[in-house]
Parts: structure tokens; sequence; C-alpha cells
């Protein structure tokens, strides 16, 4: 017989992610957002004590972690779902709450998985164009222009935006999340990059979930923690959100060693992540200064820890900045992937102070190597 699949996945590209420096020896990666100070010292030893607990299943309903996220964020475990990293949360998403033929508006460039999720539950996806002219940020009143022009079952935001950097501020998003409410969207608000970022505080809407009916907060310990290895994430919502989440997750989604590591680092080391979104915002400021001076087009100063610049000032496109740069041991990310318009641009991450004077010394070279 002849095999035949669903048409949405006829022309469904694969996704592009960074992070693949690891596997080039010498190369040191900044084509990755994670804690460059990599996992807390005691997570070793708090995993070689669970090895024993992984001959049985783990808690389907991951309660302790459930309890342990909801006291930091002054929510009840009702209001927690979890997920096999913010992968499975932003798959499970459009599957309960956006149904086949609808339509959902979504930011360009933006994080990928949002777009491939939806077309794989069949979901229409409109793009919202975000311009180099408004320093990469929404447009307010374009906005709510598409908002209003067609019903959208969803609005998906990244703050900060992958591969942007920008932070959208609290207001703002407010003032988003209620005239969504108004035109029944859902918004899908996505801060699993915001822990990195010294003013999470002023800027996210994780605590204040239960006071809207359409958001969900989606979360990731990868990022935070430096723990990509461990699929393990979280959304905050209501209670019926929450509920209506569940339906769909995939029975023990998260493992035990997972379940155990998540609960021990919110508990135990959020103030390792607070200290180091402070170090990299010192160091960002430097590394922007000392790359300026370079005579490196990296842009406004970001509003996080990492840069999204166009390089089409050097001559160059994203790819044969990235080949240049893996001549001196760097790992950059070729923004291609993000779709058409950003085959100029590059993404990199700040890290400590030696690091950085690394990624500095080496973009050095490369313009060297141009003008020789």
């Amino acid at each position: 017989m002849q095999i035949e699949t669903r048409k949405e996945l006829e022309s469904l590209p694969s996704t592009v992610h960074g992070g693949q420096g690891w596997k080039l020896d010498g190369v040191e990666d900044y084509s990755q957002n994670l804690n460059p100070f990599g996992p807390p010292k005691d997570l070793s030893s708090i995993l070689a004590d669970s090895v024993k607990d992984t001959g049985h299943y783990p808690d389907a309903d991951c309660m302790s972690v459930r309890k342990a996220i909801a006291e930091h964020y002054g929510l009840g475990p009702e209001n927690v779902a979890m997920g096999a990293g913010s992968s499975e949360i932003i798959r499970n998403f459009p599957q309960v709450f956006i149904r086949p033929g609808e339509s959902v508006l979504i930011p360009t460039p933006s994080f990928a998985e949002y777009t491939q999720q939806c077309k794989i539950a069949g979901v229409h996806v409109d793009n919202i164009i975000l311009k180099a002219e408004n320093d990469f940020r929404l447009d307010r009143n374009e906005l709510f222009s598409m908002l209003e022009s067609k019903h959208y079952a969803a609005l998906y935001i990244c703050n900060p935006n992958n591969p942007t950097g920008r932070v959208e501020k609290r207001e703002k998003l407010i003032e988003i999340v209620r005239r969504c409410d108004e035109l029944g969207t859902m918004v899908f608000l996505d801060e699993t990059l915001l822990s990195l970022v010294a003013d999470e505080s002023l800027v996210s809407l994780s605590g204040m979930v239960r006071d809207f009916s359409n958001l969900i907060v989606a979360h990731s310990f990868t990022k935070s923690f430096a723990i990509p290895g461990m699929r393990v994430g979280f959304a905050l919502a209501n209670d019926r959100i929450i509920k209506e989440m569940d339906k769909v997750r995939l029975p023990w989604n998260v493992g035990t060693l997972e379940q155990t590591a998540a609960e021990h680092l919110v508990r135990y080391d959020i103030s390792y992540v607070s200290e180091a979104a402070n170090t990299m915002r010192r160091e960002s400021k430097v590394m922007h200064s000392d790359l300026e001076a370079l005579g490196f087009p990296v842009g406004p100063l970001s509003d996080s820890f990492f840069y999204f610049t166009s390089v089409r000032e050097l001559g160059m496109n994203g790819a044969a900045f990235q080949k240049a740069m893996l001549r001196e041991g760097i790992m950059v990310r070729d923004c291609a992937s993000f779709g058409p318009g950003f085959e100029d641009y590059v993404r990199f991450c700040v890290k400590d102070s030696a690091r950085n004077r690394k990624f500095v010394e080496a973009v050095h070279r490369v313009l060297k190597s141009m003008s020789d």
C-alpha cells in the first residue's frame, strides 16, 4: 500500500536550533542562550543520591516540584503544569486551545517551534514583522490593528524575544493581554529566557497569571540552570487552563531525576540564577563597548544577555561570519533559519569576562583578516 501522511506535514521543514558547538572539538559555543556558568555544583550529588529512585515510576502528577514552583511565584500547584522541557508546553498548547483551521499571530523573527507546532496541529499562522527600524520591538498600533482585522485564536510573545534579545515592558504586555481577552484571543507568553535578565521581577507576568483568563506563561530550567540535557519545563496559568493542558500531557512526562533536580533548584539555587543575570548585565556593557571600539556593527546594547546583529556592512552574510568565527574557535548562530530577510544576521551570547574577551579578540582577528 502507499503510505500517506497528513497534508499539514507535507511541506513542514525541520527546525534549526543553536547549541551545536559541543559537537566540535576546541570550539567555544556562543550560539546557545544558556547560563554561562553551567549547572550549580551541588546538582551532581543531588542526582547521584536520586539514582536509587529510578527503579520505580516517577510521580505522574509531579506534585512536589509543582508545589515548589508555585511557592516561588506566589501561586498554588493548581496553577502549574509540568512538561518535558518548555518544548512540550509549546507542543501541547495548540493541541488544547486552537482548532484546526483557526489562525494564530506570531511575531517574526522569533522561536521557530511556535510555528512548527501550530502547523503540525493544522493551525494557520500569520506573522507580524519585527522591524529593525523599530529596534525589533512589537509595534503596539500595528499589533492591535492586526488583532482586530480578523479573529486570532492565540498570540505568541517571547520575552525576551529569541533571537533579537529585546524585552517588552510589563505595562505593555498587560495592555496586550487585556486587549486580547476582549477579542477572545489567548496569549502564549514565553518567559524561558527571562530569569537570566537582571530586571526579571519588573517584567514578568508569571505571578499574575490568576488575574487573567487568557494567559499562559512558559518556563524552562534548561536556560536558567544550563541543563539542556535534562528535559524539564513548566507552564503557569489559571487553574482552568492548567486542567485542560494536563489532559494532553504524556503519562510520566517528567522523569524522577528531572523532578528531583527541578525541585532542588527552585527551592535552593534560585540565587545562582539571579547572580548570573547580574554578572551578565555588567559584562554585556563591557562586551558591547569593546565590540563597538573594534568597529563591529554590534547594534544597541542588549536588553538581555545575547545579541542579534547584522554583519551586512562587513560584506558578509551570517553563514560567512559563522564560518570565519569557527576558524577562530568560536561558534555563533547563523540566523538565516529565522526566515527571509535575516540571512545577514547572527546571534551570540554574553558569558563571563574572560570568555567575552576571547570572543572580542576573535572578532578583532576576523576584522583584521578582512582588511589585510
